[in-house]
């Protein structure tokens, strides 16, 4: 968390470092209450009982007064010359009064212990260095998705389309990145590699044994994601496309592991979240069956088709590089 902190007060006062601490049983409020008293201008620590990935993320934004909110997880950093040049940006937009709704940024996976870097990098997906709406978006590849990591939500904006997160639930950062989009009208990408996403912990939320023991909250965010937007309501067709994509892949993380796990009960789930989305959303529920992803979810209630499925998620995994 340190090393988080360190590199954000490269920002200098225009930075307001907010450090949530969500009821850990660490030195986190020590640490967070001896930077508070080194920069109380500058950095505010919450203390509050354990809600969750999700509760830190509502109260840092809940407490938060700057122009433009970053989730920073204390685990990952941010890439110091990279910071000072999209504050500088930021300045000149304010300057010129020019609305931004969202900056997007290149990320990287971290992978310390392998000694390993993997830039994700978006410069053929969005125009560079000037103000874009939809229509100027690129092709986004599976691999290159709009992440919480990559992204940077204008304050207000997040507050009014009233996006909350919730309590004791992993991937929550889906929820966090899908469900503001329809309301971001203007964004800027700088070509930067600024977000520093450490990975390869055993623990880590994104490992794949982890994964299939948390499936209930996988399907509680994706039900939310679901619930919360209407596809119809959507008119950029290339903001559309791009989150019935998102929605797509979603829907297939849940098919794959559920299948993986395999039990009765397992096989009742995903029946259960393919009836919930035909049912929340018509619309979305026939547009992801039309994808090729899609189509090979619909395989999913025989064995031949399952094992298809399966062997497909173990090429792309070895493809994207997915831990």
């Amino acid at each position: 968390m340190s090393h988080a902190i360190e590199t954000l007060l490269t920002g200098g006062e225009e930075v307001e470092i907010i450090i949530v601490n969500d009821g850990s049983k660490d030195r986190t409020k020590e640490i967070a209450d001896a930077y508070v008293a080194q920069y109380p201008d500058r950095i505010k620590a919450i203390h509050q009982e354990n809600g969750g990935h999700g509760e830190a993320v509502n109260t840092g934004l809940l407490h938060a007064t700057g122009l433009y909110y970053k989730v920073v997880d204390s685990d990952d950093w941010v890439n110091e010359a990279a910071l000072q040049r999209i504050l500088k940006v930021i300045r000149y937009y304010k300057k010129k009064d020019k609305t931004v709704d969202m900056f997007l940024a290149n990320y990287v996976y971290e992978r310390v212990h392998e000694g390993k870097q993997r830039v994700v990098n978006y410069s053929k997906a969005f125009p560079q260095n000037k103000i874009f709406s939809w229509d100027s978006l690129g092709h986004l590849r599976q691999d290159q998705f709009i992440l919480m990591h990559s992204v940077i939500y204008r304050t207000q904006l997040l507050k009014d389309c009233g996006v909350k997160l919730p309590k004791h639930t992993f991937y929550v950062d889906n929820i966090f990145v899908y469900t503001p989009l329809p309301y971001v009208k203007t964004m800027v990408y700088l070509n930067e590699d600024f977000y520093r996403y450490f990975i390869g912990r055993e623990d880590q939320s994104v490992n794949e044994t982890v994964m299939m023991g948390r499936m209930d909250q996988q399907l509680r965010v994706t039900k939310q994601m679901i619930a919360q937007t209407k596809i119809g309501s959507i008119t950029d067709k290339k903001l559309k496309r791009y989150m019935i994509k998102y929605m797509t892949i979603m829907m297939t993380i849940c098919t794959v592991f559920l299948l993986k796990k395999g039990q009765p009960e397992d096989k009742e789930q995903l029946e259960d979240i393919w009836d919930y989305m035909k049912q929340e959303d018509i619309e979305m529920y026939q547009l992801v069956r039309k994808t090729l992803l899609g189509q090979a979810m619909r395989a999913r209630s025989n064995k031949l088709g399952s094992k298809i499925i399966l062997l497909g998620y173990k090429i792309s995994r070895k493809v994207i590089g997915f831990s």
